[in-house]
């Protein structure tokens, strides 16, 4: 028989894994609280101890979806996850510089040709809608050149 392993512990490997907010690690861990453990002292103990960060896990998933979405996106999923409204606006602060060309590789990777009409050109701005860039930002990448036009070129 396996020795059961402390909600203590337990956190400790989530977290070893990737950065948690602390809504989320709250969820993975109440389905493992028993009568004697107090989950809020825990959460507590980990932040004290540098072990559980919104800062990080705010940057954690920054790294992680900026190549694939735009900011409207980040900033949900980060909101979702009820962080610091500083944590928030540091963030968007970070995002807003790079969206733009985050846009184009996104758009570039997917649609390596420039629209040939207005039904195609629709298709691409939708598509990065979806993924959560702004109209600006789309605007941008679809002006930019595409990969055979610098070949013409």
């Amino acid at each position: 028989m396996k020795p059961k392993i402390s909600l203590k512990a337990r956190a400790l490997r989530y977290l070893s894994m990737r950065e948690h907010s602390r809504l989320e690690l709250r969820r993975k861990l109440l389905s493992y609280v028993e009568e004697t453990d107090d989950i809020d002292s825990i959460l507590n103990w980990l932040e004290q101890s540098q072990f559980l960060s919104s800062e990080r896990f705010s940057d954690s998933l920054v790294h992680r979806r900026s190549s694939r979405f735009g900011n409207h996106r980040i900033l949900a999923e980060l909101q979702s996850h009820q962080l610091h409204e500083e944590d928030v606006n540091r963030v968007r602060q970070v995002l807003i510089g790079t969206e733009a060309s985050r846009a184009i590789d996104v758009l570039h990777k997917k649609f390596p040709v420039a629209p040939i009409d207005q039904t195609e050109k629709l298709k691409q701005s939708r598509f990065l809608q979806q993924r959560g860039f702004s109209g600006r930002a789309i605007q941008e990448a679809l002006r930019a050149g595409r990969l055979e036009d610098e070949a013409l070129s």
